[in-house]
């Protein structure tokens, strides 16, 4: 989330960065994705990444394409906490702005 000078008195107090996060809370299903990413990702070497499928199908099973865009969003959400990078042809990309695939890999 990036600061709006419109929030600037009360900066402490946002808590979405719009009605559509507001409405779309994190729910316990986002935080077992966000918690099989880090696992995913502890078991695996420091510089190995994973895709974020990889989440989707061990907590989706065979509905796991339903789940891509909220393994992203979980993603996201790490990167945020600083707990992991998301990376495109092996360079960090900003995740706000990425497109097409992405790796997920522990921060450094």
């Amino acid at each position: 989330m990036q600061w709006r000078a419109s929030w600037a008195r009360s900066w402490d107090e946002v808590r979405y960065c719009s009605d559509a996060c507001r409405t779309r809370r994190v729910t316990a299903r986002d935080r077992d994705l966000e918690r099989t990413i880090l696992e995913l990702l502890a078991a695996r070497a420091a510089t190995s990444t994973i895709c974020p499928s990889d989440a989707a199908r061990a907590i989706g099973g065979e509905e796991w394409r339903d789940l891509m865009e909220p393994a992203r969003r979980a993603a996201r959400r790490l990167v945020a906490a600083g707990d992991v990078e998301i990376t495109q042809g092996g360079k960090v990309v900003d995740p706000s702005t990425a497109k097409g695939p992405i790796r997920i890999r522990r921060a450094r």
